[in-house]
Protein backbone atom coordinates (compact mmCIF):
# COMPACT_ATOMS: atom_id res chain seq x y z
CA UNK A 1 0.00 0.00 0.00
CA UNK A 2 2.80 2.34 0.72
CA UNK A 3 4.36 1.71 -2.33
CA UNK A 4 1.27 2.66 -3.99
CA UNK A 5 0.75 5.16 -2.13
CA UNK A 6 4.56 6.33 -3.08
CA UNK A 7 3.68 6.24 -6.90
CA UNK A 8 1.02 8.00 -6.69
CA UNK A 9 2.53 10.44 -4.77
CA UNK A 10 5.24 10.74 -7.37
CA UNK A 11 2.98 10.97 -10.03
CA UNK A 12 0.89 13.88 -8.97
CA UNK A 13 4.06 15.29 -8.08
CA UNK A 14 5.36 15.05 -11.62
CA UNK A 15 1.74 15.70 -13.29
CA UNK A 16 2.04 19.08 -10.52
CA UNK A 17 5.34 19.89 -12.28
CA UNK A 18 4.18 19.43 -15.80
CA UNK A 19 1.58 21.55 -15.34
CA UNK A 20 3.61 23.93 -14.19
CA UNK A 21 5.89 23.75 -16.36
CA UNK A 22 3.19 24.40 -18.90
CA UNK A 23 1.66 27.34 -16.69
CA UNK A 24 5.24 29.08 -16.77
CA UNK A 25 5.72 28.35 -20.36
CA UNK A 26 2.49 29.67 -21.41
CA UNK A 27 2.60 32.68 -19.08
CA UNK A 28 6.42 33.45 -20.44
CA UNK A 29 4.72 32.75 -24.06
CA UNK A 30 1.66 34.83 -23.41
CA UNK A 31 3.91 37.70 -21.74
CA UNK A 32 6.97 37.87 -23.51
CA UNK A 33 6.05 36.22 -26.48
CA UNK A 34 2.68 38.78 -26.96
CA UNK A 35 4.66 41.34 -26.44
CA UNK A 36 7.45 40.91 -28.13
CA UNK A 37 5.26 39.99 -31.20
CA UNK A 38 3.14 43.11 -29.86
CA UNK A 39 6.19 45.67 -29.96
CA UNK A 40 7.16 44.10 -33.21
CA UNK A 41 4.00 44.18 -35.23
CA UNK A 42 3.63 47.69 -33.66
CA UNK A 43 6.94 49.29 -34.62
CA UNK A 44 6.72 47.76 -38.08
CA UNK A 45 3.47 49.32 -37.99
CA UNK A 46 4.93 51.96 -36.80
CA UNK A 47 8.13 52.28 -39.09
CA UNK A 48 5.45 51.55 -41.97
CA UNK A 49 3.27 53.71 -41.62
CA UNK A 50 6.21 56.21 -40.81
CA UNK A 51 7.80 55.11 -43.73
CA UNK A 52 4.66 55.57 -46.23
CA UNK A 53 3.90 58.72 -44.41
CA UNK A 54 7.78 60.12 -45.69
CA UNK A 55 6.85 58.86 -48.87
CA UNK A 56 3.63 60.19 -49.40
CA UNK A 57 5.28 63.17 -47.81
CA UNK A 58 7.96 63.29 -50.10
CA UNK A 59 5.71 62.75 -53.32
CA UNK A 60 3.19 65.21 -51.82
CA UNK A 61 5.96 67.82 -51.62
CA UNK A 62 7.53 66.72 -55.05
CA UNK A 63 4.37 67.08 -56.49
CA UNK A 64 3.64 70.32 -54.61
CA UNK A 65 6.91 71.18 -55.92
CA UNK A 66 6.34 70.27 -59.45
CA UNK A 67 3.13 71.93 -59.14
CA UNK A 68 4.36 75.02 -57.82
CA UNK A 69 7.53 75.25 -60.52
CA UNK A 70 5.12 74.49 -63.22
CA UNK A 71 2.91 76.85 -62.39
CA UNK A 72 6.06 79.51 -62.00
CA UNK A 73 7.40 78.46 -65.11
CA UNK A 74 4.24 78.79 -66.67
CA UNK A 75 3.07 81.80 -64.62
CA UNK A 76 6.61 83.21 -66.46
CA UNK A 77 6.24 82.52 -69.31
CA UNK A 78 2.62 83.20 -69.42
CA UNK A 79 4.00 86.43 -68.60
CA UNK A 80 6.99 86.55 -70.13
CA UNK A 81 4.24 85.65 -73.51
CA UNK A 82 1.94 88.34 -71.83
CA UNK A 83 4.88 91.10 -72.04
CA UNK A 84 6.38 89.61 -75.09
CA UNK A 85 3.09 90.18 -77.15
CA UNK A 86 2.77 93.73 -75.29
CA UNK A 87 6.15 94.30 -76.52
CA UNK A 88 5.22 93.27 -80.02
CA UNK A 89 1.47 94.87 -80.31
CA UNK A 90 2.97 97.94 -79.19
CA UNK A 91 4.71 98.97 -82.61
CA UNK A 92 1.24 98.27 -83.63
CA UNK A 93 -0.59 100.31 -81.39
CA UNK A 94 1.50 103.13 -81.41
CA UNK A 95 1.54 102.59 -85.57
CA UNK A 96 -2.25 102.74 -85.61
CA UNK A 97 -2.52 105.83 -82.93
CA UNK A 98 0.05 107.62 -85.53
CA UNK A 99 -2.25 106.15 -88.85
CA UNK A 100 -4.90 108.06 -86.76
CA UNK A 101 -2.77 110.94 -85.35
CA UNK A 102 -1.83 111.77 -89.31
CA UNK A 103 -5.06 110.84 -90.36
CA UNK A 104 -6.48 113.79 -87.74
CA UNK A 105 -3.22 115.87 -88.82
CA UNK A 106 -4.59 115.50 -92.49
CA UNK A 107 -8.22 116.07 -92.19
CA UNK A 108 -7.04 119.65 -89.77
CA UNK A 109 -5.01 120.88 -92.48
CA UNK A 110 -7.25 119.94 -95.69
CA UNK A 111 -8.85 123.31 -95.61
CA UNK A 112 -5.00 124.84 -96.22
CA UNK A 113 -4.60 122.19 -99.34
CA UNK A 114 -7.06 125.08 -100.41
CA UNK A 115 -4.59 127.79 -100.44
CA UNK A 116 -4.00 129.22 -103.60
CA UNK A 117 -2.76 127.02 -106.86
CA UNK A 118 0.11 128.39 -109.19
CA UNK A 119 -2.31 129.40 -111.08
CA UNK A 120 -3.64 131.60 -108.68
CA UNK A 121 -0.51 133.76 -108.01
CA UNK A 122 -0.34 137.03 -109.96
CA UNK A 123 2.98 138.27 -110.86
CA UNK A 124 4.17 141.24 -113.31
CA UNK A 125 4.14 140.29 -117.38
CA UNK A 126 7.93 140.00 -118.52
CA UNK A 127 9.97 138.14 -121.07
CA UNK A 128 10.13 134.98 -119.49
CA UNK A 129 6.37 134.02 -119.08
CA UNK A 130 5.40 135.57 -122.17
CA UNK A 131 5.89 135.88 -125.95
CA UNK A 132 5.81 139.06 -127.60
CA UNK A 133 5.38 139.39 -131.53
CA UNK A 134 5.63 142.84 -133.22
CA UNK A 135 3.54 143.44 -136.17
CA UNK A 136 3.54 146.42 -138.73
CA UNK A 137 0.06 147.46 -139.57
CA UNK A 138 -1.43 149.05 -142.74
CA UNK A 139 -4.33 150.77 -141.18
CA UNK A 140 -3.65 153.10 -138.72
CA UNK A 141 -0.11 153.52 -141.07
CA UNK A 142 3.33 153.82 -139.66
CA UNK A 143 1.65 151.75 -136.62
CA UNK A 144 3.01 148.39 -135.46
CA UNK A 145 0.79 146.10 -132.68
CA UNK A 146 2.75 144.80 -130.27
CA UNK A 147 1.02 141.57 -128.59
CA UNK A 148 1.89 140.13 -125.71
CA UNK A 149 0.44 136.53 -124.57
CA UNK A 150 1.35 135.11 -121.12
CA UNK A 151 2.81 131.67 -121.57
CA UNK A 152 3.36 130.57 -118.11
CA UNK A 153 0.59 129.20 -115.76
CA UNK A 154 0.08 132.46 -113.55
CA UNK A 155 -1.89 135.33 -113.92
CA UNK A 156 0.21 138.39 -115.24
CA UNK A 157 0.24 142.45 -114.83
CA UNK A 158 1.11 144.48 -117.68
CA UNK A 159 2.34 147.94 -115.89
CA UNK A 160 2.30 150.74 -117.67
CA UNK A 161 3.41 150.58 -121.25
CA UNK A 162 6.36 148.83 -123.49
CA UNK A 163 9.98 150.26 -123.20
CA UNK A 164 10.91 149.47 -126.38
CA UNK A 165 14.70 150.05 -128.10
CA UNK A 166 15.19 150.28 -131.62
CA UNK A 167 18.80 149.39 -132.78
CA UNK A 168 21.02 151.08 -130.15
CA UNK A 169 19.15 153.55 -129.28
CA UNK A 170 19.93 155.24 -125.80
CA UNK A 171 16.44 156.42 -125.12
CA UNK A 172 12.79 154.69 -125.27
CA UNK A 173 10.21 156.82 -126.89
CA UNK A 174 7.61 158.73 -124.57
CA UNK A 175 3.84 157.21 -124.26
CA UNK A 176 0.91 159.03 -124.95
CA UNK A 177 -0.73 159.76 -121.76
CA UNK A 178 -4.08 159.85 -122.95
CA UNK A 179 -3.71 155.89 -123.97
CA UNK A 180 -3.19 155.42 -120.13
CA UNK A 181 -6.30 152.37 -119.21
CA UNK A 182 -8.64 152.48 -116.40
CA UNK A 183 -6.99 149.48 -114.90
CA UNK A 184 -3.90 147.34 -115.25
CA UNK A 185 -3.65 145.02 -117.56
CA UNK A 186 -4.44 141.90 -116.12
CA UNK A 187 -3.18 138.68 -118.61
CA UNK A 188 -4.77 135.10 -117.55
CA UNK A 189 -2.59 132.16 -118.75
CA UNK A 190 -2.98 132.17 -123.03
CA UNK A 191 -4.21 135.91 -122.71
CA UNK A 192 -2.93 138.47 -124.82
CA UNK A 193 -2.24 142.04 -124.19
CA UNK A 194 -1.46 144.75 -126.73
CA UNK A 195 -0.14 148.05 -127.28
CA UNK A 196 0.87 149.96 -130.72
CA UNK A 197 3.73 151.85 -131.63
CA UNK A 198 3.61 155.42 -133.59
CA UNK A 199 6.79 154.67 -135.51
CA UNK A 200 7.03 158.10 -138.06
CA UNK A 201 4.77 161.32 -138.64
CA UNK A 202 2.42 160.48 -141.58
CA UNK A 203 3.22 163.97 -142.98
CA UNK A 204 6.94 163.19 -142.96
CA UNK A 205 7.47 166.09 -140.67
CA UNK A 206 9.47 163.60 -138.26
CA UNK A 207 13.09 164.48 -138.12
CA UNK A 208 16.12 162.01 -137.82
CA UNK A 209 14.29 159.02 -140.47
CA UNK A 210 16.24 155.56 -139.98
CA UNK A 211 15.42 152.37 -140.65
CA UNK A 212 15.76 149.92 -137.42
CA UNK A 213 15.80 146.16 -137.94
CA UNK A 214 16.53 145.06 -134.36
CA UNK A 215 13.79 145.82 -131.77
CA UNK A 216 13.72 145.18 -128.44
CA UNK A 217 10.54 145.35 -125.48
CA UNK A 218 11.46 145.60 -121.87
CA UNK A 219 8.24 145.39 -118.96
CA UNK A 220 8.25 147.55 -115.97
CA UNK A 221 7.09 146.67 -112.42
CA UNK A 222 4.42 147.67 -110.14
CA UNK A 223 6.64 150.87 -109.64
CA UNK A 224 7.21 151.89 -113.02
CA UNK A 225 10.70 153.38 -111.99
CA UNK A 226 12.77 150.80 -114.28
CA UNK A 227 12.29 147.74 -115.93
CA UNK A 228 11.92 144.25 -114.44
CA UNK A 229 12.62 140.95 -115.32
CA UNK A 230 13.42 139.60 -118.87
CA UNK A 231 12.93 141.43 -122.36
CA UNK A 232 11.60 140.25 -125.13
CA UNK A 233 13.22 139.95 -129.13
CA UNK A 234 10.64 140.33 -131.26
CA UNK A 235 11.38 139.62 -134.74
CA UNK A 236 11.14 142.56 -137.47
CA UNK A 237 10.35 142.33 -141.31
CA UNK A 238 13.22 141.64 -143.00
CA UNK A 239 13.90 145.28 -144.57
CA UNK A 240 12.97 146.71 -141.16
CA UNK A 241 10.96 149.49 -140.05
CA UNK A 242 11.15 153.27 -140.34
CA UNK A 243 10.94 155.13 -137.50
CA UNK A 244 11.67 159.30 -136.57
CA UNK A 245 11.83 161.45 -133.90
CA UNK A 246 8.56 161.21 -133.86
CA UNK A 247 8.17 157.79 -132.40
CA UNK A 248 5.74 156.87 -129.64
CA UNK A 249 3.84 154.09 -127.70
CA UNK A 250 0.53 153.56 -126.20
CA UNK A 251 -0.12 152.22 -122.51
CA UNK A 252 -0.77 148.50 -122.94
CA UNK A 253 -4.42 147.89 -123.41
CA UNK A 254 -6.53 144.74 -122.46
CA UNK A 255 -8.01 144.96 -126.16
CA UNK A 256 -6.73 145.35 -130.09
CA UNK A 257 -9.26 148.02 -130.63
CA UNK A 258 -8.04 150.37 -127.93
CA UNK A 259 -3.96 149.67 -128.61
CA UNK A 260 -5.10 150.89 -132.55
CA UNK A 261 -6.53 153.57 -131.95
CA UNK A 262 -3.91 155.80 -131.07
Amino acid sequence: MSSIRNSRTRLLTAAATVALATLSLTACGDGMGVADAGASVGASSVTTESKESKESKESTDSAKSAESTSGSSGSGSSSDDAKQAAVTSKPAAHAAASNTSAAHAAATKAPASKAPASSDKVVTCEGSNTKTVAAPLNRPVNHMLLTVTNTGSDTCYLYYYPAVRFGEAQAVPPVIEESQPQAVVTLEPGESGYASVNLSAADGSGAHGRTEKDLAVYFYGRSGSESVGKGARPSLPAKGVYIDDSLTVTYWQQSMDDAISW
